[in-house]
């Protein structure tokens, strides 16, 4: 996932180039790519999804332990199962959310909300970031059985 994310940054990044390059050099012809924004919007919704999953694998969240920096490496597995246990609920409701999101923009057969400029449907955005919502709430589960273990041994 996180490697998706990346080429999804990258070419988020590419774009912009080529965008504001556009712009600038206006009176030479050049144009602006139609739709810069929006495909700067699902791209980036999709690289922030995608990034989750490692960040919490590799216990990347920011932590503020000064309260237990006395304590021992046991009390502070225990607090680490407990805050990976939130991070789990916190990422399932997240995840919950984004599937309702993106049922709701599916739910109408009548009408399909989509772009101003491209009229791409707006729900691939809530699909692409519901992928990386999802196996966020995944790595966050698993990283709560990791904790456990590491604080029972």
């Amino acid at each position: 996932m996180a490697m998706l994310g990346g080429a999804a940054l990258l070419a988020v990044m590419a774009l912009t180039v080529v965008s504001v390059t556009g712009r600038a050099l206006s009176p030479l012809g050049l144009r602006p790519v139609p739709g810069d924004y929006e495909l700067v919007e699902v791209g980036a919704a999709f690289a922030i999804a995608a990034f989750l999953p490692w960040c919490q694998h590799q216990r990347g969240h920011v932590t503020v332990d000064i309260a237990l920096a006395r304590a021992g490496a046991r009390v502070n597995a225990w607090v680490d199962a407990l805050a990976n246990l939130l991070m789990t609920l916190a990422a399932a409701l997240i995840a919950w959310r984004m599937g309702a999101g993106l049922a709701d923009r599916l739910g109408s057969s009548f009408y399909v909300e989509t772009t101003f400029i491209l009229q791409f449907p707006v729900w691939w955005g809530y699909a692409a970031a519901l992928s990386g919502a999802a196996v966020f709430a995944l790595v966050c589960g698993w990283t709560v059985t990791r904790s456990l273990r590491e604080a029972r041994s």
